[in-house]
């Protein structure tokens, strides 16, 4: 694909586990949005969700990979579906691609390997076997792969290394906190200096508050490259893990992140494009949505193209 492709004003999808949700699926464990893989009755959901962004005027799906992380697999006991997820996932992005009839971009969702929101602390070579395995099964069917809610610089440089045998373009999206800064402690001008090569087709917030998205906005328009967001509208501004895992019984921190970190009901579509405009004058040129936004929030940024 084209390397300048974000150079110019795109629009991402929308959220895809909580939409998933919205749309009536039921979910075991913490599989959550990997459920609607597994469990077939749903698969037509996830096509259904991904054509409501491209009909929204999204250019670039995700593949729905977020929870079918090898750890999240584990958790649940169906590490023997691992392939079989990744895949239906990537079948499930063609499809809609194919129905919709429209030149869009699939790029497929490499997901921080363990906790979200929370720096993966493990073994180097467990990371890297982690991302190696499940970018391995996403390579075939994506135009490029995105780094998805990344928090740390250590962990983009595993997955980066990782992805140098695939010879495809990255978009990655880092996770910042309230204090501007990764979960690491680490500043998005340290890991992208660090860690920038010339597969890098930008750099985004992701998964991360309209607060937070502002107020890092003129750090990511120093850094030279095409930069913008996936803004969550969580009901908290600072995210905690919500995939802790327990076999006897979910606690506050195992509910599905919709309960536990509720919805900004006050975002409509008309407000999330008049802050994406602010954004926009900041130099952003990637909008899109992540956590409890849909196609409506699409709808209404795929106007500022």
């Amino acid at each position: 694909m084209d390397l300048n492709f974000f150079k110019k004003i795109r629009i991402l999808d929308s959220g895809m586990g909580q939409e998933l949700l919205a749309r009536g699926l039921i979910t075991k464990g913490t599989l959550w949005s990997a459920t609607s893989l597994i469990n077939e009755t749903y698969n037509q959901l996830v096509v259904d969700t991904h054509l409501a962004s491209i009909d929204a005027g999204a250019e670039v799906i995700l593949t729905n990979t977020f929870t079918t992380r090898r750890v999240r697999m584990e958790q649940n006991q169906v590490i023997d579906k691992f392939t079989f997820a990744n895949q239906r996932a990537c079948e499930l992005a063609i499809k809609a691609k194919n129905t919709s009839k429209k030149n869009i971009l699939i790029a497929g969702s490499l997901p921080a390997q363990n906790d979200t929101y929370q720096t993966d602390k493990r073994e180097r070579n467990i990371i890297e076997k982690d991302f190696h395995d499940q970018a391995k099964i996403i390579n075939p069917y994506v135009d490029f792969f995105y780094l998805d809610v990344i928090s740390s610089g250590r962990e983009v440089e595993i997955a980066l290394s990782v992805l140098e045998k695939f010879n495809k373009p990255v978009l990655v999206g880092l996770h910042i906190k309230k204090n501007n800064k990764l979960d690491s402690g680490e500043t998005i001008s340290e890991v992208v200096n660090k860690y920038k090569n010339n597969k890098w087709l930008g750099v985004i917030a992701a998964c991360v508050s309209l607060e937070i998205i502002e107020s890092t906005s003129q750090e990511f328009r120093k850094l030279n490259l095409p930069f913008g967001f996936k803004a969550n509208l969580w009901g908290v501004e600072e995210p905690l893990p919500v995939h802790r895992f327990n076999n006897a019984e979910f606690n506050e921190i195992g509910k599905n992140p919709n309960i536990a970190l509720g919805k900004r009901e006050d975002i409509n579509g008309k407000i999330f494009c008049n802050f994406a405009k602010k954004i926009i004058n900041s130099g952003a040129t990637i909008l899109g949505g992540c956590c409890e936004t849909n196609y409506l929030h699409i709808k209404e940024i795929s106007k500022l193209k």
